[in-house]
């Protein structure tokens, strides 16, 4: 019971702290399920973050699937299943609980400079966290030099161009396949 425990107090601590979302917390999400808990390790995580990033839906379906590794060695296939609902009740919940209890009062407050001044500091905040959620999956993604520089070229592909990422994507997971990185 105290791994169910322990998904919920890491992604129920995340979901307050997931300005942005998801994504926001992804190195502090990698630091704990990996290097802390050991339910994962670098490549499963990166694994995990790509093909959350793929699938359709909310860019938080990295949670459940963390949390079904997590509960694979408490129960099996049903503690994986369980701890992957565990995982994302516990990211979803308390933020949507905040953002509700918030919105009544922000409506409220609409004119306040505060209310102004919290705004425009949330923008680079978010920017920060997700910046380093970048970093943490690149590093544990990217395991040699030819790695680091096809990041470094779709980056570049991805803020100096207009063209569409998803043929970035394409051809970089071409460009892996191939065997060429």
């Amino acid at each position: 019971m105290s791994t169910y425990l322990q998904l919920i107090v890491l992604f129920g601590s995340l979901s307050l702290m997931s300005i942005g979302g998801g994504n926001a917390v992804l190195p502090d999400m990698h630091l704990r399920s990996v290097q802390q808990h050991h339910w994962l390790n670098n490549t499963q995580f990166a694994d995990l973050f790509s093909i959350s990033q793929t699938a359709p839906g909310p860019s938080i379906l990295i949670v459940g699937m963390i949390g079904y590794a997590a509960g694979l060695p408490v129960g099996g296939v049903l503690g994986g299943v369980i701890g992957g609902f565990v995982a994302t009740a516990a990211m979803v919940i308390p933020a949507a609980s905040l953002v509700y209890a918030i919105t009544l009062f922000w409506q409220r407050a609409q004119e306040s400079k505060w209310r102004i001044a919290v705004e425009k500091g949330f923008a680079p905040l978010t920017v920060g966290l997700i910046l380093a959620s970048s970093l943490v999956m690149s590093r544990a993604a990217d395991h040699d030099w030819r790695a680091y520089l096809l990041t470094a070229v779709c980056t570049l592909i991805f803020v100096r161009s207009k063209i569409n990422p998803l043929i970035v994507v394409a051809a970089a997971g071409v460009i892996g396949y191939l065997g060429i990185v």
